[in-house]
């Protein structure tokens, strides 16, 4: 795990790429949680006898699924000594150029982008790009943009 050294540490990494997260297994009982918290039962996520005759032959996760497993991931990668408090702003772009079949391994690369002042602290945009081994193109590649606050 990468250890940034409060504010200083955070604004000297960036435009260098943090490293990788763990590999996690998307097996059809996240999908079915994911489905049911979210209420989008799309059987191309939730059928999988339908799902088998489909466009990708088996059930995929959804895109927010994976998406919504960025922090999780991220926080595997760095972490920023003395905040006292994060949030996620939001995102500037999110791409799912590949599906994640059910019972694929995705983990996270993150690259820091920039670093600046606002929200009461330090604003920094992170550039994620989650992979599924062996596949050939990324499954979801996003920039996020969190705030933190030090003590």
């Amino acid at each position: 795990m990468r250890v940034l050294e409060g504010p200083e540490g955070l604004r000297a990494a960036v435009g260098e790429h943090l490293g990788y997260s763990d590999w996690v297994e998307i097996d059809q009982r996240r999908i079915d949680l994911f489905a049911e918290a979210t209420g989008d039962h799309q059987w191309i996520h939730v059928d999988p006898e339908r799902a088998k005759d489909g466009l990708f032959g088996t059930t995929i996760a959804h895109g927010y699924l994976t998406l919504s497993l960025i922090p999780m991931l991220v926080w595997q990668v760095y972490t920023i000594e003395g905040v006292s408090m994060g949030i996620n702003y939001g995102s500037n772009t999110v791409r799912f150029p590949a599906p994640v079949p059910v019972g694929s391994r995705v983990r996270a690369g993150v690259e820091l982008v920039s670093v600046t002042p606002g929200g009461g602290g330090e604003r920094f945009v992170l550039r994620v790009t989650v992979e599924r081994e062996g596949g050939d193109r990324p499954v979801c590649v996003a920039e996020t943009v969190s705030v933190v606050m030090f003590a």
